[in-house]
């Protein structure tokens, strides 16, 4: 069946959820996973309040310790289950294409991940990840919520 599940996490309570039901899902299947977070990289102009606020190198520095902070919170749960884990970075200011882009680099078979499901005027406007990422991916992907 499935030897390579990519599992990409924000970091939220709704990620969290899905990294343990992918992990979960992974150990029933004796696979492997590598677990992704997405930053976004700086910019002058932005949306994120952070941004506004601080320079480039504190902004990454900040970015980095975020996702290192999620991505060891899974790589813990992942290793006490017994689940072999990779852990990956990525800045990209548009994470279904990193998220896309790692699953072909790394040999992913499949993609687990959460889905927010917002709908109506919300998930017209704010679009959606997770339905990006069902819409342009080849690899399969098990959508969580």
């Amino acid at each position: 069946m499935y030897k390579h599940v990519l599992i990409p996490t924000d970091g939220s309570d709704l990620s969290a959820k899905a990294e343990s039901a992918g992990l979960t899902l992974a150990r029933a299947l004796d696979a492997k996973v590598t677990v992704l977070t997405v930053t976004p990289p700086f910019q002058f102009i932005g949306t994120e309040p952070m941004m506004l606020v601080t320079t480039e190198p504190e902004y990454e520095k900040a970015q980095a310790a975020r996702a290192q902070k999620t991505l060891e919170r899974v790589q813990t749960t992942a290793v006490a289950i017994g689940v072999p884990v990779e852990t990956l970075r990525v800045v990209n200011a548009h994470p279904f294409d990193a998220i896309i882009a790692t699953a072909k680099e790394r040999g992913c078979d499949l993609v687990f991940m959460a889905s927010h499901g917002r709908r109506g005027v919300a998930g017209m406007i704010l679009g959606s990840e997770t339905t990006k990422v069902l819409t342009h991916s080849k690899v399969p992907v098990l959508v969580y919520r």
